[in-house]
This record gives structure tokens, C-alpha cells and sequence, in this order.
């Protein structure tokens, strides 16, 4: 019966999404230190033993489309992605709430195409092995795929909040 009480740095309590997207961003962060050590014995292997390895390529990419796409996602979450907020900030607050409600719409179906295309040329290449490595060829898609569904699920929770948000000059 104990609640959980973590609270985020705001002072407001943490959510199931605050705690997936810090998920997210650990896999984004993991993926980033990877690519360095791939890229790392990349160097290294070329340079110093002068036997390139094949399969670091596709790896690379690889884990630069994770920590792309779901550090993009992430920054849905915490509202962090490109946007206009000076001039929304000067805005009538009826107009700022019609952007404030068009924002997250306006993402959500970047992110259903990212999340739809991404898995269509996931599935179409799977069967297709890619040069170098043990792996499908579109692989790299899955990450696009995923980070769009949860740009997907992070804007709809953003929408939802707006929505329910008390205009400014009402209800209280």
C-alpha cells in the first residue's frame, strides 16, 4: 500500500512516463558510449593492429539511431525540442493556448509517421542481411520506429496536460 513519493526536481511527484523517459535516456546515453567504444577499437584496429574490423560500421549506426531517436523522444518529454516559446510567450493567452494545444498535436503526427514508416521499412528489410555484421540490414529502423511511438506517447500526455489545464482568468 505505500505510494510512491519520489518527487521530481520541480517539487512535482514523478509520473510512470518521467520514469520511462529516464529510462530512455540512460538506453540514449548507453548508446552514445558504445558508439565511442566502437569507434574507439575502430580507430585502434585500423591504425594500430592494421586489421579494420567489418562489422563496426553497421554497428555504429546502429547506436546512433538509438541514441538519436530515443534522446529526440526524451526531449518531447521534457520539453526540450526545437519551438518558438519567445513568441509564444507574447502571445494573447487564447492564442498561446490554441498553440499550446496545436504543439503537441502537431508532434504526435511526426512522431505516428516516424513510428508507422519506421516499422514498414523494418519489416520490409529484415530478410536482408546487412554487410559486415549479423544483423538485418534494417535494423536501424527500429529505433526511428520506437522513438516515434514514444514521441507519440510523450505528446499525448503534454496534450492531455494542456487540456486540462484551467485557462488563465478562469475557474479559480
Amino acid at each position: 500500500m505505500s505510494e510512491d513519493t519520489t518527487l521530481a526536481p520541480d517539487g512535482a511527484p514523478r509520473t510512470a512516463l518521467d520514469r520511462l523517459a529516464d529510462f530512455v535516456i540512460a538506453i540514449a546515453a548507453t548508446a552514445l558510449a558504445g558508439l565511442v567504444v566502437v569507434q574507439g577499437w575502430q580507430v585502434f584496429a585500423r591504425y594500430v593492429i592494421n586489421d579494420s574490423p567489418s562489422w563496426t560500421e553497421p554497428v555504429t549506426l546502429l547506436l546512433l539511431s538509438v541514441a538519436m531517436s530515443l534522446g529526440a523522444a526524451a526531449g518531447v518529454h521534457t520539453n526540450r525540442h526545437f519551438g518558438f516559446f519567445l513568441l509564444q510567450d507574447h502571445m494573447r493567452p487564447a492564442i498561446r493556448r490554441l498553440v499550446q494545444m496545436l504543439v503537441p498535436l502537431v508532434i504526435i503526427a511526426i512522431g505516428a509517421v516516424l513510428a508507422w514508416w519506421g516499422a514498414v521499412l523494418l519489416f520490409d528489410g529484415l530478410h536482408i542481411k546487412a554487410a559486415g555484421a549479423r544483423l538485418p540490414q534494417s535494423i536501424n529502423y527500429l529505433p526511428l520506429s520506437l522513438g516515434g511511438a514514444l514521441m507519440v506517447v510523450f505528446a499525448l500526455n503534454q496534450f492531455v496536460g494542456v487540456f486540462r489545464a484551467t485557462p488563465a482568468g478562469e475557474g479559480r
